[in-house]
């Protein structure tokens, strides 16, 4: 669980503490005193990171449940409720989507139905993901991935009824005296070019079919697309300007890509190398292709990147900083995400 209090500052640079220069490696669990008072500048404000997480993960949940009853046919969503609800989903796009919202202010409510869209839309692309025609991954989140349980049949038919599941969840449930209908449409619109053949689908193409000089397009695509679409729905449901809205795109692409370039290096770095090798076969990655040193050149490039597209927010105050914790748990992982469901 999480242990502290996230400190966050005023000014343009807030939230994570400097990387010390003699801080090669730094993926792993930064003491609670790392993020003291004592070594941050005198103006403090205190934002409470696990209270934050952990009520709306719990709101989302909820919302979730309800949004997926159990009909006729009964195996259909009873895989669906398998993997949507499956205990250890970290809920980073629905969260993002309504931290992104509220820092234009404004009731999260609203916000709601598009980020409950939004995790089905992730869990069916994982569904699919794991596929033995794709990754082939038997394990998901520390258990048997849906396919294991219900079939490869029936993981697809889960996977294909939670997108357009998603997007009538949006149209039934938005609030329209809380979101007019041009802005609920911009984010269908958004959602749909993300998981398309110039987004998600792209990404997973290439990670079948490309090369090595394919990763960049990869990781942006399979791991970028979709943390950039819930920051940039999260901006468009509150009614951002459009400058706005495309720095939510840069950094929801960063800090996505981010996630899973410190994922590859955790696994580098964790598993026993024949093992690792084994598992780098089946996409392509920074570690995978170039090594561990030049992944952890990537990763700083894309925390300083994450961190610098923020830095526009600092106006809307003590709001921006929920959306600077997405890059300390993708960067520096301080706490575990996975102990608050």
């Amino acid at each position: 669980m999480l242990a502290f209090s996230t400190v966050i500052t005023s000014g343009p640079n807030l939230y994570l503490p400097k990387k010390p220069r003699n801080f090669h490696f730094p993926i792993r669990c930064l003491s609670s005193t790392s993020l003291s008072a004592s070594s941050q500048p005198s103006k403090l404000t205190q934002f409470d990171l696990k209270t934050y997480w952990t009520t709306l993960i719990a709101e989302i949940n909820q919302k979730l449940e309800e949004a997926i009853p159990v009909k006729y046919p009964e195996q259909i969503y009873e895989a669906m409720r398998y993997s949507v609800l499956a205990k250890g989903a970290k809920r980073a796009p629905p969260v993002m989507c309504v931290a992104a919202y509220e820092l234009f202010g404004g009731n999260r409510l609203a916000a709601f139905p598009t980020a409950c869209a939004l995790e089905m839309v992730h869990t069916a692309s994982l569904i699919h993901d794991d596929l033995p025609c794709m990754d082939d991954d038997p394990v998901r989140r520390g258990q048997p991935s849906n396919h294991t349980i219900y079939g490869v049949d029936m993981a697809i038919l889960a996977g294909d009824a939670l997108f357009p599941l998603g997007f009538r969840h949006i149209v039934s449930q938005t609030p329209t005296e809380l979101v007019p209908e041009a802005r609920i449409l911009r984010v269908i619109a958004e959602i749909a070019r993300t998981v398309g053949s110039a987004g998600m689908a792209a990404g997973q193409f290439l990670d079948l079919k490309g090369d090595a000089n394919s990763v960049d397009f990869i990781q942006e695509k399979k791991y970028g697309e979709m943390s950039e679409c819930s920051a940039v729905c999260g901006g468009l449901l509150a009614g951002a300007e459009d400058d706005e809205i495309e720095r939510l795109r840069r950094y929801g692409r960063a800090v996505g890509v981010l996630y899973e370039v410190v994922n590859d290096v955790l696994e580098a770095k964790l598993v026993e190398k024949e093992e690792t090798e084994k598992n780098q076969k089946k996409g392509k990655s920074y570690v995978s292709m170039y090594g561990v040193k030049k992944a952890m050149e990537v990763a700083e490039d894309l925390q300083t990147k994450s961190k610098g597209e923020l830095d526009g927010f600092d106006k809307y105050g003590e709001s921006v900083a929920a959306l600077y914790s997405f890059i300390d748990y993708a960067f520096y992982r301080d706490f575990n995400v996975d102990d608050l469901s």
